[in-house]
């Protein structure tokens, strides 16, 4: 039996505000542990959650795996974000805006196929992810350790958000533009899918999944494209790309027209991997090796509740309204947020300069 688009939103919801407390109660902990084994305990609640995956015979198990899913991303995210910040500073930032894409792409495309054409399609998924897992959790021994340890860690458990006193004011200029990113993000994996076969009447895994997975890729290139540009240039360039392609992406929503639907996709996720890009490199590199965990978290806060409230409302609006309309909706207020960010980031430089 197919869910709603409220239960739909509220399983995808539930992950984010999951990932969300891990970050304010152990977002900084690898600053004081360690990565390598702050990462392992990731992983191994990550087991568990591929494990309930693979159990679920309902809503409910999906909502409890989810939860275990968050907390084990958000722990992990920071600290993975972090090590490899603390390994190459300039890479490190191309990294942690390249592979949540790529991972993206992969998943909505590979778990789409399964879905199709494999067996046991509600479970395979879930098993080769825990091998996976499985797998990463001895590799990671094999590595090194790329952060100190301090002392202050259970200080550190404390719900809080770490903000350097140097990068508040630029995380508040890009605010804007990543809300509007995420939210877009948001929308796109929660509905989107749902979206595609209601406008299309394909009720293909693949054809939802290829949209998904067109929005990640087409965002990891960019950010290879436009790695060696500046932040403000890339946040430019991302949110023309972005205002383009959610034009074309709602013409191909009314127009049903799959193939405007994947063109307006590659100019949105171009737009959506730059911004992210621009975003990240506008504030990591003024965090201090021991800040830049906090810092990571910080951002992830804001950006993973700009990525899951949105989507919870999208799902009432989808209910009540229809998915054209809210389309529309959102299209309209990611646009107009995107390009009033822009706009303040360049009126106060010119204030600043004057």
């Amino acid at each position: 039996m197919p869910f709603s688009p409220i239960l739909i939103t509220v399983i995808f919801a539930v992950y984010a505000f999951a990932l969300l407390a891990a970050l304010l109660i152990a977002g900084s902990i690898s600053d004081h542990l360690g990565r390598r084994p702050v990462i392992f305990g990731a992983l191994l609640l990550e087991i568990a959650a591929m494990a309930l995956f693979s159990l679920a015979s309902g809503p409910e198990w999906l909502i409890a795996a989810r939860i275990v899913q968050g907390l084990a991303t958000g722990i992990a995210g920071a600290s993975l974000g972090a090590a490899l910040v603390d390994i190459d500073r300039a890479k490190g930032q191309i990294v942690n805006s390249i592979a949540p894409l790529s991972g993206m792409a992969i998943g909505a495309i590979g778990t789409s196929a399964l879905i199709q054409y494999g067996p046991e399609p509600l479970h395979l998924v879930y098993a080769l992810l825990l091998v996976a897992f499985v797998v990463q959790a001895f590799a990671l021994w094999l590595t090194r350790e790329t952060g100190d340890r301090r002392p202050g860690v259970f200080n550190s458990l404390k719900p809080s958000i770490s903000i350097p006193q140097q990068v508040r004011r630029p995380l508040a200029l890009v605010a804007p533009i990543n809300i509007a990113n995420w939210t877009l993000g948001g929308f796109y994996l929660s509905l989107v899918p749902s979206l595609v076969a209601s406008t299309t009447g394909s009720r293909a895994p693949l054809t939802g999944g290829a949209v998904v997975a067109a929005l990640m890729l087409s965002g990891a290139v960019a950010v290879l494209l436009r790695r060696s540009r500046s932040p403000k240039g890339n946040l430019a360039f991302g949110v023309g790309a972005q205002t383009i392609g959610i034009a074309t992406v709602v013409a191909g929503v009314h127009f049903a027209n799959v193939p405007l639907l994947l063109i307006g996709t590659l100019f949105t996720g171009a737009g959506f991997g730059t911004n992210f890009l621009g975003a990240i490199g506008a504030i990591m590199p003024l965090a201090k090796p021991e800040e830049r965990a906090g810092l990571l978290s910080a951002f992830y806060i804001q950006s993973y509740l700009a990525f899951s409230l949105p989507a919870i409302l999208a799902g009432f609006l989808a209910k009540s309204i229809g998915y054209d309309t809210t389309t529309d909706i959102y299209a309209i207020a990611i646009v107009l947020i995107s390009l009033g960010g822009l706009t303040a980031m360049r009126t106060t430089k010119e204030t600043a300069t004057a």
